[in-house]
């Protein structure tokens, strides 16, 4: 392998912690934790800050092709720390993250430690299952009429336990 190649081991983790974080909607912010537990990896909280760490930039040169996973495409703004702040990283780091999640409407405080928070209660995103594994469960039952008339109630208690559940 050459250097600074990933193992493939490496890639696929990358390419699936950047594809559950592709599925956060705008305007909405996760845990570094829920995002590894999204992906089977709960004890990987830090490693998915580590996937962000690396992120590239997309190419700004109309002649060079972009990699895969980008800045562009990868929205690593929507993903902050388990406490709802968005952590430090060098000069201006975290000032750049609370804009790019200004622009999406989502409200970004600071305290007077000079912290940026948000607030999971109302901006927070914990389903129990990524989207698209959902979509997948469900094209694979063949979509069950006879479900539970009291599935709505079920539901709003899950959205509420997982805006209780950030960590």
């Amino acid at each position: 392998m050459a250097p600074g190649e990933r193992s493939e081991e490496a890639y696929l983790w990358f390419s699936t912690v950047c594809e559950a974080i592709q599925e956060i909607p705008s305007g909405k912010v996760t845990s570094y934790a829920h995002i590894a537990r999204l992906v089977g990896k709960p004890q990987c909280p830090r490693q998915v800050g580590v996937c962000l760490k690396h992120l590239p930039a997309a190419s700004t040169d109309p002649g060079k092709k972009s990699p895969k996973w980008h800045d562009g495409n990868v929205p690593w703004q929507r993903v902050i720390n388990a406490k709802g702040g968005i952590s430090p990283r060098g000069p201006s780091g975290a000032a750049r993250q609370a804009a790019a999640l200004r622009k999406e409407g989502v409200e970004v405080t600071q305290n007077a430690m000079g912290e940026f928070l948000v607030d999971f209660g109302r901006y927070g995103w914990f389903p129990s299952v990524l989207p698209s594994e959902a979509r997948e469960a469900e094209s694979s039952d063949g979509g069950d009429e006879d479900e539970d008339e009291d599935e709505g109630e079920d539901e709003d208690e899950e959205a509420a336990d997982a805006a209780a559940y950030h960590t």
